[in-house]
C-alpha cells in the first residue's frame, strides 16, 4: 500500500506535468530538461526555457563572423590559426577548420590537449612549458600528435624540454615567442631570438618551426590608423629577426601573431599567420577599438553571444536586480542588448543590478534580458555550455571545454 506522502508526491507530480505541457504548451518540465539536451532534442525549445544566467549564441551572426574573416584571411591573403582562449569549444574550433583554418592557438595545455583530442590539427599552445608538468604533458601530446607545436623563450626550458623528448623518443615542433610590445613574455629580436632558434634547430629532440610575436597591445589600440602604427612598431622587431635568421641560413616557417583588431594589417607587417579570437562573438569593449574609417566603433563582427538573465525583483525606483551577478563575470562596461537605457550594475555573487537611464520603457519581474558581455576570455570561464539560438529558438548545444582547476590548465 503506498503512504500518504507517496501518493501527494505522486499527484503533485503528475499535476506539474499536466500543468506544464497541456496548460502551458510552450514549456515542458523542468525534468526533461537535461534529458533533451544529452540527445540535442530542441524541439519547441525556446530562449524563455533556458536556466539562467546563461550563454546564447545567436548562430546566424555567430557564422557570419565566421565566414567574414576566413574570406579575409584568403584574399589577404594569410593564414588562419584562431585562438580558442576565447570560445573553449572543440564544435566551434571544427567550424573554424571547415572554413580554411590551418589549426587552432591554444592558452594553457589543457586546452591543447583536449582540442588534438577532438580532432584538431595544427595546435599551436602560446605558452612555454615551464613547469616539469607542462614539460611532460607537451612532450607526451607532440607524441601523440605530430602535428602539436608550443613556444618557448628560455634557454632552460629549452634544455628541460631537450631531455624529456629524448627520454620519450620523440621530436617536438618548437617555435620561439619573441618580444612584441607585451612585457609578458618573449625573448628580445634580434641575435638574442636567433641564438635560442639555432639552439632548438640544433636539438635532435626538436625542429624551428618560426617565431611567434604577439602584439596584444596594438589589439585595443582605438582607431585603425594608430592601431597599424602600434602594430607596425611592435613587429619591427620580429621582422629584424626573420631577416636575421635567413641571412644565418635558419628557414623561418611562419611568424605567428595578430589579433582580432589587427586582423586587416598584420599581413603587410610581416605575419604569415593569424591567431584572432574574438571576432565569433566580440565582446563590449572590442567594439569601441573603432573599425578601418576610424569610426567610433568597431562593426567588422557581428555581437553574436549574449550572457541570457533574468529579473528577479523590484521594490525600488529605478532599479530592478537580475541573476547576473559577480560570479557569472557582470561587468559595468557591460552593455544590454536591444535596451541602451538599462545600465549594467553589480550587486553580489549571485545578484546583479540594471539602472535606469533616461527614458526607455518598462522593466519587470521574470523579463529576461540579454547583455553583451565585456570580457569574453574571462566570461565563457564561468560557463559550462552555449544555448545555440536561431532567432528565439534554441537549436543546439555546445559545451564550453578545459576550464576547470589546475589539473585542467
Amino acid at each position: 500500500m503506498n503512504s500518504r506522502r507517496q501518493f501527494l508526491t505522486a499527484s503533485a507530480t503528475a499535476l506539474l506535468a499536466s500543468t506544464v505541457t497541456s496548460a502551458n504548451p510552450k514549456k515542458f518540465p523542468y525534468a526533461e530538461f537535461e534529458q533533451r539536451m544529452a540527445r540535442k532534442n530542441f524541439q519547441g525549445m525556446t530562449k524563455d526555457m533556458l536556466p539562467t544566467p546563461c550563454m546564447v549564441v545567436d548562430i546566424d551572426l555567430f557564422e557570419k563572423n565566421l565566414k567574414t574573416m576566413a574570406d579575409y584571411a584568403k584574399t589577404a591573403p594569410i593564414l588562419l590559426r584562431p585562438h580558442v582562449k576565447v570560445h573553449k569549444s572543440v564544435d566551434i574550433a571544427k567550424r573554424q577548420m571547415a572554413l580554411g583554418a590551418i589549426g587552432i592557438t591554444a592558452a594553457t595545455i589543457a586546452e591543447s590537449e583536449l582540442m588534438s583530442n577532438g580532432g584538431i590539427k595544427g595546435v599551436l599552445w602560446t605558452k612555454q612549458p615551464a613547469s616539469f608538468n607542462n614539460v611532460l604533458r607537451a612532450v607526451a601530446l607532440s607524441k601523440k600528435d605530430p602535428t602539436f607545436m608550443f613556444v618557448v623563450d628560455d634557454y632552460a626550458v629549452v634544455a628541460n624540454v631537450e631531455e624529456a623528448a629524448a627520454a620519450a623518443k620523440v621530436k617536438c615542433k618548437v617555435v620561439v615567442s619573441v618580444f612584441a610590445g607585451l612585457t609578458r613574455q618573449g625573448i628580445a629580436n634580434g641575435q638574442p631570438a636567433l641564438e635560442l632558434a639555432q639552439k632548438v634547430a640544433a636539438s635532435k629532440q626538436m625542429s624551428f618551426e618560426g617565431y611567434m610575436a604577439y602584439s596584444g597591445a596594438a589589439s585595443h589600440t582605438k582607431g585603425w590608423t594608430a592601431r597599424r602604427k602600434k602594430s607596425a612598431d611592435d613587429l619591427a622587431g620580429v621582422n629584424e629577426t626573420v631577416a636575421l635568421s635567413k641571412k644565418a641560413g635558419l628557414p623561418v616557417g611562419i611568424v605567428s601573431g595578430g589579433s582580432t583588431g589587427t586582423y586587416n594589417m598584420d599581413h603587410e607587417l610581416g605575419l604569415t599567420e593569424l591567431e584572432c579570437g574574438s571576432y565569433v562573438f566580440m565582446d563590449s569593449i572590442y567594439r569601441q577599438v573603432g573599425g578601418k574609417s576610424d569610426d567610433a566603433t568597431y562593426t567588422d563582427f557581428e555581437s553574436s553571444m549574449s550572457v541570457l538573465t533574468t529579473v528577479d525583483s523590484k521594490h525600488h525606483a529605478g532599479q530592478v536586480t537580475t541573476d547576473y551577478g559577480n560570479k557569472a563575470m557582470a561587468q559595468l562596461t557591460d552593455l544590454v542588448k536591444g535596451k541602451t537605457w538599462l545600465q549594467v550594475d553589480k550587486q553580489g555573487a549571485e545578484y546583479g543590478l540594471l539602472k535606469w537611464k533616461d527614458g526607455g520603457g518598462e522593466i519587470k519581474v521574470g523579463d529576461r534580458v540579454e547583455i553583451y558581455c565585456s570580457n569574453l576570455d574571462m566570461s565563457t570561464n564561468c560557463y559550462d555550455r552555449y544555448y545555440i539560438a536561431k532567432g528565439n529558438d534554441i537549436v543546439d548545444v555546445w559545451p564550453i571545454m578545459g576550464r576547470a582547476g589546475a589539473a585542467q590548465r
